[in-house]
């Protein structure tokens, strides 16, 4: 090892991004996600106050 490197390398500085400008077209792809998004939470929560779906399952005999 020849020299002396003393502390931490410093990552260099990303540049800062530039906000996007959005078209009306991307506007309303991003609302149509959303309200896609809004509808599958409502239908998880229905979905899990109903209680489990199988409830007896594979039984399984032990040895006594």
């Amino acid at each position: 090892m020849s020299g002396w490197k003393g502390g931490k390398k410093k990552p260099l500085k990303q540049p800062k991004k530039k906000a996007k400008e959005m078209d009306k077209e991307d506007t309303a792809f991003r609302q149509k996600q959303k309200e896609e998004q809004k509808k599958l939470e409502e239908l998880k929560d229905k979905a899990a106050g109903k209680g489990p779906l199988a409830i007896g399952g594979i039984k399984k005999y032990g040895k006594k």
